[in-house]
């Protein structure tokens, strides 16, 4: 249910913007970062917390880690939760609040030729680089390993 719903509303978002463009995959993303934000955040959180004793560490950790989140997120220039869809010729990345709301912002609409997807294999989630060949610039991404995200329908899309 929820991979029909994220690529109905990012192909309502196109079709809002003028793109006549047809998503072949749809997934949720975050900045390249994100869930590791969390984790040192936590950690460092938890540490400053023990002082306080152990209800102090509970509330560190939690603190820390929405903090870690988002020190990465705001470093990477992306917005925390972004849909990102893959037709026949373009990658397209829409911030969205959840993957069940509607896209707000077009962050980056790129063409697939001229573009590599490397992807780099973690515990809890896959890293996505889209690297523009000609310039060497890249858009960082991962992807949460929980198939109800759908990013390793887009990774596939992407030929990986």
């Amino acid at each position: 249910m929820s991979e029909e719903r994220m690529t109905e509303l990012v192909q309502g978002a196109l079709a809002a913007r003028g793109i006549e463009d047809q998503v072949l995959a749809v997934g949720q993303f975050n900045p390249r970062g994100h869930s590791g934000g969390m984790f040192s955040g936590g950690l460092v959180g938890g540490t400053a917390g023990d002082l306080l004793g152990g209800a102090g560490e509970i509330a560190g950790v939690g603190v820390g880690s929405l903090a870690g989140m988002e020190a990465a997120d705001a470093r990477s220039g992306l917005p925390a939760e972004m849909l990102v869809g893959v037709s026949a010729t373009m990658v397209y990345g829409f911030a969205a609040a959840t993957r069940h709301s509607e896209p707000s912002d077009l962050v980056f609409q790129v063409p697939q030729a001229g573009l590599t997807a490397k992807v780099h294999q973690r515990v809890n989630v896959r890293v996505l680089e889209l690297i523009d060949t000609a310039s060497g610039s890249r858009i960082e991404l991962e992807g949460n390993r929980l198939p109800l995200t759908h990013s390793k329908d887009v990774i596939d899309a992407l030929g990986n």
